[in-house]
């Protein structure tokens, strides 16, 4: 094939005649060699995934057969020699218990001395046992020939004398027949019985190299937890004194185990460890103990107990903690009903698997967490059990602002929901309404100790927005903040110090915190702190207290995205072991059409529901019969102690110190006469319309005039 030369510079030769240059075709590539090929194949034959599987099974099951030997010769060495009572005192001695050494030492002596007993037993045992055979062969023979005359008399016939030692001795030429045809058989078949004997022993014990055994037990996965793999992991978590320890333990290590039992989707083991080994060692290798055991680290708890030296392990199954826990109660059961002061909200379960209630009776709370994790549903669901109990009343400021209160509307007194400066302010003023009306309740419980209050409770979902608000007064005070002139700050704190005694309580739900947007006085006034995931060991600390974290709770150790709703708990109000400062808690979710239906029957028990206010700001000149029939609403007639509160809730500023004298003022001077319902005093909403009808139409007249 031709083809014309073209020149990527400028020619500066002479023009001339156009060359054309021959281009041969390229040469075919040279034939790869036989050996070369044959490398490759072999190379792709050896190295390929059946050919490791085989070399791995073959050799997986010729090391069942050595591991299955050694195995069966430690045992046998154990049970002829005192191996086993020396092992079982070392391991006394190296855990400092001197008592168990001394009596595993006496059971030794005594194996000892009836293991010499036997051997001197054996010297004279071969004369007694030919005395033995010669005499129970010379009975023998003796029975055999009186059986022999007896039959003889009986056949009268001589010869049968000796039948019964005839059938003897042929009976006995008949085993040995069959012993000579079997012999031959058993000798070539016995070696490869006991070969199989062994590999079976080897092979229930997995006593094969990591390496050789299958996927599945090199993983891990799935894999029992038992005493030995607990006590290889703790071997294996780098700590010298515990290494050693168990070194000197030997195989009876296990000895520092508890029996493991099952708890919930998990076991439970406590793990006395040897003197020199802290428990916080253990505890700062959780990520390397859960390795250890072929867990993920969120599959492995470490908590401290009460009794000395001792760490307790909660080791889940593999992949349980990915499983949803089911419904609430409170979705499954339109039946359940509140009961703030006896009763336990129920919230979820623990790791073991058991229902897990808090007590809300007299307790702030906080929950915390990063953002997207579950705390306004696990805040939320606590409020939704609460209004089962007619009556709590709720002051609601939803800070997020995105509709996930907003089933509340018709059942809270007050109800704020958006993120912005105002929204603070009108959550503030709310905050500072729990305070005035803490105070009336004092001062009538100072003039009466016997009065009890109905429960009141204030939530503010997202208080981190009011603690970082810039915003500030007429009086130049701080909304936001975390010092005395702080508005919002003060007011909870106000609340922390003395609203649990007359039934005032603060619940907070708030974001990844800080000093800043969390201070310290504010979250330590919390009885019960809840957390989810969290970033750091500090925030964790913040969110629980210094002694939850040092006992064991560790919500920066949760996944986060992954472990939503999971709780780490610190409080008084829920069950938790004997020993810990904490509980982890899987809560269940409640959707919003749930939470709506809870709503609905939680209404129904209000007979006709409450009037909610969506703003708390005050106003000094207010027209007190207007906002008698504000709080009204639609409702036709209200009890005048329920007309009072909700004026309170309206302006704690106008009415926050109203009583029924105050209120009956009122009505008179408009009028209006208090009746009775069902054996108590209402307000009539006709009552107060027409009263507000007669004083415009004087007011109309007099502007006339």
């Amino acid at each position: 094939m031709t083809e014309n030369v073209v020149h990527l510079h400028k020619d500066t030769t002479p023009a001339g005649p156009t060359v054309l240059t021959v281009v041969p075709d390229p040469a075919p590539p040279a034939p790869v060699p036989l050996w070369v090929r044959s490398g490759r194949a072999v190379k792709h034959a050896i190295t390929h995934d059946r050919t490791k599987t085989t070399a791995r099974a073959a050799a997986r099951h010729s090391l069942y057969v050595v591991g299955g030997a050694r195995i069966v010769g430690r045992r046998a060495w154990d049970g002829r020699t005192a191996a086993r009572y020396e092992r079982y005192m070392r391991t006394a001695e190296a855990a400092g218990n001197m008592e168990l050494a001394a009596e595993w030492e006496e059971r030794g002596q005594r194996y000892r001395e009836a293991r010499h007993r036997r051997r001197m037993d054996l010297l004279t045992s071969p004369i007694d046992a030919a005395k033995g055979v010669a005499a129970g062969a010379g009975m023998g023979i003796g029975g055999l020939v009186a059986l022999g005359i007896v039959m003889a008399i009986a056949t009268k016939d001589v010869t049968d004398v000796v039948t019964p030692l005839m059938a003897v001795v042929e009976f006995i030429n008949l085993l040995i027949w069959i012993v000579q045809v079997v012999w031959g058989p058993l000798v070539s078949l016995g070696p490869f019985l006991a070969l199989l004997a062994l590999w079976a022993v080897g092979s229930k014990q997995q006593a094969a190299p990591q390496w050789a055994l299958p996927a599945t037990v090199r993983s891990g996965a799935g894999e029992p937890i038992t005493p030995s793999i607990v006590v290889k992991a703790l071997r294996d978590l780098g700590i010298a004194p515990l290494r050693n320890a168990i070194k000197e333990m030997g195989d009876a290590g296990a000895s520092m185990l508890s029996p493991i039992v099952i708890a919930g989707c998990g076991v439970e083991v406590d793990v006395t460890l040897p003197s020199g080994v802290a428990t916080d060692e253990v505890q700062k290798r959780r990520k390397k103990l859960a390795e250890n055991l072929n867990r993920h680290e969120h599959e492995v708890f470490i908590t401290i107990p009460e009794a000395a030296r001792t760490v307790r392990l909660w080791i889940a199954d593999s992949g349980a903690l990915d499983e949803p826990i089911g419904p609430s109660p409170l979705v499954t059961d339109e039946t359940i009903t509140a009961d703030y002061a006896k009763g336990r909200a129920p919230w979820g379960q623990d790791l073991r698997g058991d229902a897990a209630s808090l007590s809300l009776y007299q307790r702030h709370l906080l929950i915390t967490g990063l953002s997207n994790q579950g705390k306004t549903a696990a805040l939320r669901s606590l409020a939704l059990w609460a209004s089962l109990d007619k009556r709590v009343e709720f002051r609601i400021a939803d800070l997020k602002g995105a509709g996930d209160w907003a089933m509340f509307n018709g059942l809270a007194t007050v109800l704020i929901q958006g993120p912005t400066d105002e929204h603070v302010i009108e959550a503030t003023e709310m905050v500072e309404g729990l305070v005035e009306e803490m105070n009336r309740r004092i001062a009538m419980r100072q003039a009466d100790p016997t009065v009890v209050f109905d429960p009141l409770i204030g939530i503010v979902d997202e208080a981190q927005v009011a603690f970082m608000c810039p915003a500030v007064d007429d009086d130049k005070r701080p909304y936001g903040g975390s010092k005395a002139t702080s508005r919002y700050f003060m007011g909870v704190r106000k609340v922390h110090n003395q609203g649990r005694v007359v039934d005032v309580l603060m619940y907070e739900g708030t974001q990844d915190p800080t000093d800043q947007n969390l201070p310290k006085l504010v979250r330590e006034g919390a009885h019960t702190r809840a957390s989810l995931a969290l970033g750091t060991e500090a925030q964790a600390v913040m969110a629980l207290g210094e002694k939850a974290v040092n006992g064991g709770a560790a919500p920066h150790l949760l996944r986060q995205g992954l472990d939503k709703g999971t709780l780490v708990i610190a409080s008084d109000g829920i069950t938790i072991p004997k020993g810990q400062s904490s509980i982890t808690v899987r809560t269940h979710f409640i959707g919003d059409d749930d939470a709506k239906a809870i709503t609905d029957r939680a209404k129904a028990l209000r007979s006709g529901g409450v009037t909610t206010l969506h703003a708390v700001k005050r106003d000094e000149k207010r027209d007190p019969l207007a906002d008698i029939l504000t709080v009204l609403g639609d409702e036709k007639r209200v009890f005048t102690q329920d007309v009072i509160k909700r004026l309170s809730a309206l302006s704690e500023e106008a009415y926050g110190r109203w009583s029924f004298g105050d209120l009956t003022r009122v009505l008179d001077a408009a009028g209006i006469e208090a009746k009775k319902s069902h054996g108590r005093m209402v307000v009539r909403a006709e009552d107060v319309t027409r009263a507000l009808a007669d004083h415009d139409a004087e007011g109309s007249a007099s502007a006339a005039e």
